[in-house]
């Protein structure tokens, strides 16, 4: 999430001379295009890996301080949330055995970093979303108290003026409000750095969006939130709609987001795409800057335009510019961002060759692509990936293709030639880019995901599922094995042993009534549904009672009887509440004291569960005894 030095930029003083500094920088940068100062001629590539914290029970784990202060090394840091943590991998020359110095390093930084894990019970595990995230996990008691993150969730709460609504359809739907921007906290990525020559960087740039469509498909790995169902890459949704500084009105006005694939091919200079930004969106941020830029360069040192690249880590294209200095050279390069961390580490290097194969391989075959593809095309693709992975069919050029026939056909070869030209090892080119071919054949982190998930739930609770789903997840990484050869998750058993929580063993799929509804209604419903409790709903939507089945019975033995009798004339108006945090054991003897068979869960007083005899029959420690 960037750099943790930064400030709000709600006082005017301070946000005006942050102004001043970027529009120096943009200044300086033009400059040093004009003069050919920006390195040229030899390319890098690097990575960011994100990565969860997990407990021994498979949930998240809000020890992310603690494990990297056991660490203590400069290429990890904070996320916004306590359960995940960032590393950053240095840079290497694209030529050789980059790809094989990288994951070497890769691996051994994560190795240091699971030892020091497991030594406070700890695991780490590579994915896009972590199945067992629940609300709780998603309070600012777990966001990282670092200056960046409040200050970044105050501006954008403020810019928007309102709560985060949370709207994303799959098979399963999701509609939510939040009242932070912990929700992106959910997603965990292996960012991508390619260098790129300046002469070149907006054909280039125009290419990796072409690209991204196809990419995402092969690489989706994010199926599930909060136990639904959604897109097969929801990052992609749920990072966008978890930052939006947008705010609804009546009025119908184009508004960007700052989560954006973009709304056109880029043209001009890398300049131009910075200049958009600043036109596009406010600052929200800024920092203490003590060296003007064009100073700087005036004198012959390398600017760092620390104001441009701050405003710039406040703008989340899925394909971002990025200016980097050193003492000796300042470089351009490309951030991919849409690529999840996980499935597995081969499975990220697979996904870190074969894209920047495809970059390397664009100037012999493709040449300018706007062109050859409708922006309008390319954005539409890069969407249906994100919402349908590896089974999307993509308008690539002038005709419609799936993602297995295009990668196979056309891409593939085209990775191959790109990295054969940057003269990457033939061996590791050939190692990586089989796992793509392999995957294209069988079968993506997504697909394993929801085939797994579905099957699980037919024959346990959801949590059950979403547990076993995650500990196969982090038993598959531990063999190292590609995600084409991962074998089916074994049935679950005792894995209520992992549940400690009320929210982990509630049911979901309710049913309920409403005060004024006929009692015969809320009768019928009990016998159709073969259930015997059934929550009350004010037309406020919060609960406000709760029938039985043993109190219908009593009511219809001794009570009045008259056809217009309502729900609200015979419910118990005061039912026990439970919350989702609650223990289980709490359950348990509130249960017993008051002779009840359920407790309706709630938040804020909405209904969002409930919890039976027979949900917590096997967690009472007394009756086994």
């Amino acid at each position: 999430m960037g750099d943790l030095g930064v400030k709000s930029a709600s006082k005017k003083a301070v946000k005006n001379q942050f102004i001043k500094h970027l529009l120096n920088d943009v200044k300086c940068l033009e400059l040093m295009l004009e003069k050919n100062q920006i390195e040229s001629g030899i390319s890098r590539i690097g990575a960011e890996q994100e990565f969860c914290l997990i407990s021994k029970n498979w949930r998240p784990e809000k020890n992310a301080d603690e494990i990297l202060k056991a660490i203590d090394d400069t290429h990890f840091t904070n996320e916004l949330a306590r359960f995940n943590l960032e590393l950053n991998l240095d840079p290497v020359e694209l030529k050789g055995k980059c790809f094989n110095e990288i994951e070497t390093q890769l691996r051994v930084l994560l190795k240091r970093a699971e030892d020091k894990a497991k030594e406070r019970e700890t695991h780490l595990l590579l994915t896009g979303i972590l199945p067992t995230i629940s609300k709780t996990e998603l309070s600012l008691e777990y966001m990282t108290p670092r200056p960046r993150y409040w200050s970044l969730n105050e501006m954008v709460k403020g810019m928007r003026g309102s709560d985060f609504q949370l709207h994303i359809k799959g098979v399963d739907e999701l509609s939510i409000t939040h009242d932070s921007v912990l929700m992106e906290a959910c997603n965990t990525s292996f960012q991508l750095h390619l260098q790129v020559n300046p002469e070149d960087f907006v054909d280039s740039y125009n290419w990796a969006q072409a690209i991204s469509g196809p990419v995402l498909g092969i690489c989706a790995n994010s199926p599930l939130l909060l136990g639904r169902e959604l897109w097969s890459e929801t990052r992609i949704a749920l990072f966008q709609q978890s930052i939006d500084t947008r705010n609804s009105t009546y009025a119908l006005k184009d508004q960007t987001s700052r989560v954006s694939f973009g709304e056109d091919w880029e043209y001009g200079t890398v300049a131009d795409i910075y200049k958009n930004d600043i036109a596009q969106h406010k600052i929200i941020l800024s920092k203490p800057i003590s060296h003007d830029s064009l100073k700087d360069l005036k004198n012959g040192k390398i600017p760092k335009l620390e104001a441009l690249n701050t405003h710039n880590g406040t703008i989340y294209r899925w394909n971002r510019a990025c200016y980097g200095a050193t003492a000796t050279a300042a470089h351009l390069r490309i951030e991919n961002r849409y690529i999840p961390a996980g499935p597995t580490i081969i499975d990220e290097m697979a996904n870190f060759a074969f894209w920047v194969g495809l970059m390397k391989g664009r100037s012999t075959t493709y040449g300018d692509i706007t062109n050859q593809m409708d922006f309008q095309d390319v954005k539409a693709n890069f969407i249906k990936a994100a919402r349908t992975g590896k089974q999307s069919v993509l308008k690539w050029k002038d005709r419609f293709v799936s993602v297995k026939d295009l990668i196979t056909r056309e891409l593939l070869p085209l990775a191959y030639e790109g990295l054969a030209n940057a003269q990457v090892d033939a061996e590791t080119a050939s190692r990586l880019l089989e796992v793509i071919d392999q995957r294209a054949i069988k079968q993506t982190g997504a697909q394993w995901s929801i085939t797994n998930y579905r099957r699980l739930k037919r024959t346990t609770r959801k949590d059950d599922a979403l547990l076993a789903l995650t500990k196969s997840m982090y038993e598959n990484q531990q063999k190292d094995t590609p995600i084409h050869e991962w074998p089916n998750v074994p049935n679950v058993s005792n894995t209520h042993e992992h549940a400690s929580q009320v929210g982990h063993i509630m049911s979901t799929r309710l049913f309920t009534v409403k005060t004024d509804d006929l009692a015969e209604l809320a009768t019928q419903l009990m016998q159709w549904k073969d259930i015997h409790h059934l929550p009350v709903e004010c037309a406020n939507g919060q609960i406000c009672g709760i029938l039985t089945w043993t109190h219908m019975r009593h009511f219809q033995k001794t009570g009045p009887h008259s056809d217009s009798l309502t729900v609200g004339d015979i419910m118990n108006e005061n039912p026990i509440l439970a919350h989702a945090e609650m223990q289980i054991k709490e359950a348990i003897k509130i249960m017993k004291q008051n002779e009840i068979g359920c407790l309706p869960v709630v938040h804020n007083q909405h209904l969002i569960g409930i919890v039976t005899i027979k949900d917590i029959k096997q967690y009472d420690q007394s009756k086994s005894a």
